[in-house]
């Protein structure tokens, strides 16, 4: 069976995505994505680049999701289901492009510096 298999990043998420062509059966961690990622904004940042290529009932994903949290990981998957669909259809390229679907976010958790509380917060100054 043919396959297309892309790797997605969002914040410390990271998405293993495999497309599959069938009937548009979604799953992420061996359960289905409505039980997985629990909420609808979630689940439609997902289906954004199958409804942009026409192929939401076309094909079959799996994902395999790891780090973050939920809004992370939808981000990694979305990113992962772009990839993937390019593998799919090279003339796909320019519309996801165009959208910023192939865009990783790069915005990651700021470091904690030593001598202070936070990564920015600081200690109350004191004079004297």
């Amino acid at each position: 069976m043919q396959y297309f298999d892309a790797i997605g990043r969002r914040k410390n998420a990271v998405a293993r995505v495999r497309l599959t062509p069938g009937t548009g059966k979604r799953t992420a961690n061996s359960r289905t994505m409505k039980n997985y990622l629990k909420r609808e904004t979630l689940e439609m940042i997902i289906e954004q680049p199958l409804k942009l290529a026409g192929l939401s009932d076309k094909v079959d994903i799996t994902a395999n999701v790891d780090g973050g949290g939920l809004s992370g990981q939808a981000g990694a998957i979305r990113l992962g289901i772009s990839r993937a669909l390019i593998k799919y259809d090279e003339d796909l390229r320019p519309v996801l492009k165009k959208e910023g679907f192939l865009t990783r976010d790069p915005r990651m958790v700021e470091r904690k510096k030593a001598g202070q509380p936070k990564a920015r917060k600081r200690f109350q100054f004191s004079k004297r």
